[in-house]
């Protein structure tokens, strides 16, 4: 998976939207649940300053007493970490709880209401920090009325070690969710993107031939590109067969001023000019068969070749050898096929045909007593073709079947065999090799 691929940039997306939701649904996760704590101690502070409100004694001198036990041990226990105090506005009076041991929580300089409870955040004792609710209580007496500030405070140390707590428990199961959303990312990427990996087979069966148009069968998101697609196809098909009518056009206007020339090389033979008729008749075959062949050549290049099939390799080759034999040069050579039966090319009878044809006809033309041909082992099919003749030298190799080349004029010929059979090899995925044989050639 590359970084520029379409799939690659939506698991990156993926992986940065999923750890940034359960980020932040994490971390306000772990808000709520402070606000939760935070109101439940605020709760239980409440009650314990009610507790303490409700014992609260003055005898009649207008001295403070309070000696009812709190539920919670943590008020006996020093810097636990849970106080209360009770002060006097205007007398030096305190009481508090013997968790404070020798310490005050010095409170703010706050005009509070009769009954309301206020909340702060002060020092404690030990460097805490401490969430305190006070209530300011008006007590009647013989000696006269007495305003008392009643606090109740627990440290914030409680508060945040709840919520470290909460979010290490959370965060397995946020780790869990991770892992189902990737997958679940995973599978609605891989089944999003399914219909582009079926258009690239699709396209990969047309170019191939299988198939000629798009089947409209698709998601409708992807219909328009296929429209496209074959709209394309069509517009090809239209110029391929402009391109073929014009070919096919020029090939017959061709062919009438052979059959003149033909008529004319006769002629020219009857009246006694045998070395003129054998150089005209040398022409116009020639040319007829650079015609034939441009006719080849251009089918192959503009893609109109037939839809490949597999081919026998054997009867073809067998085929176009009984055709050799027949005509001249053909006929004393020495012929050995070693191609088995049922080896198949992915390629079109009539296009194999004119490959081996090509390259049978030429080593006909050079070969002294002996043509070989045979099949080479291995995964690949690959056939070899070697004749006993001088053969070419090591230098002039590459330079074979350039189009028009003719590295010995006292063949006949116009140098185009080998160059269809490039063309032929090329346009089916195949590969033209020339070599030195051991027969020479």
């Amino acid at each position: 998976m590359r970084p520029r691929s379409l799939r690659f940039r939506l698991y990156i997306a993926a992986l940065i939207s999923i750890f940034a939701a359960l980020l932040i649904a994490g971390m306000s996760l772990v808000v709520i649940f402070e606000h939760h704590v935070e109101r439940r101690i605020g709760t239980e502070l409440e009650t314990y300053l009610n507790q303490i409100t409700a014992s609260v004694e003055l005898d009649e001198t207008g001295r403070i007493a309070f000696d009812q036990p709190l539920a919670d041990p943590r008020f006996n226990q020093p810097l636990s970490g849970l106080y209360w105090q009770i002060r006097d506005e205007v007398r030096p009076t305190l009481l508090r709880s013997r968790s404070l041991w020798d310490s005050v929580i010095e409170l703010p300089v706050d005009e509070l209401a009769t009954g309301i409870i206020h909340k702060h955040i002060v020092s404690g004792p030990a460097a805490q920090v401490l969430l305190v609710h006070e209530r300011h209580v008006t007590f009647q007496s013989t000696a006269g009325e007495r305003r008392l500030r009643i606090a109740v405070a627990v440290t914030k140390q409680s508060l945040s070690s709840a919520r470290n707590e909460f979010a290490a428990d959370m965060l397995p199961y946020l780790l869990v969710m991770v892992t189902v959303l990737l997958l679940a990312s995973w599978i609605q990427i891989r089944t999003g993107l399914a219909p582009l990996t079926a258009l690239r087979r699709g396209v990969k069966e047309v170019r191939a031939g299988e198939i000629s148009r798009l089947e409209p069968a698709y998601p409708e998101e992807v219909m328009p590109l296929v429209d496209e697609v074959n709209g394309l196809l069509d517009a090809q098909e239209q110029t391929i067969e402009r391109a073929r009518a014009w070919t096919s056009d020029l090939a017959h206007g061709l062919k009438t001023p052979l059959m003149v020339l033909t008529s004319e090389a006769m002629l020219m033979r009857e009246a006694g000019n045998t070395d003129g008729a054998n150089r005209l008749e040398e022409l116009v075959e020639t040319m007829r068969r650079r015609v034939d062949r441009e006719l080849i050549r251009a089918r192959l290049r503009s893609g109109a070749q037939q839809r490949p099939t597999l081919t026998d390799c054997e009867k073809i080759i067998r085929g176009i050898v009984r055709t050799l034999k027949r005509i001249s040069g053909g006929e004393g050579l020495e012929w050995n096929i070693s191609v088995p039966e049922r080896v198949f090319a992915l390629v079109p009878p009539d296009d194999l045909s004119e490959l081996f044809g090509n390259l049978l006809e030429n080593a006909t033309k050079w070969a002294r007593k002996t043509i070989s041909v045979g099949l080479v082992p291995g995964d690949s099919l690959v056939i070899r073709i070697e004749d006993d003749g001088p053969g070419v030298p090591e230098d002039q190799l590459n330079s074979l079947g350039h189009r028009g080349l003719r590295l010995d004029e006292q063949k006949q010929g116009s140098g185009l065999g080998l160059a269809i059979a490039f063309d032929i090899s090329r346009a089916y995925g195949g590969e033209l090799v020339f070599e030195r044989s051991t027969l020479g050639g």
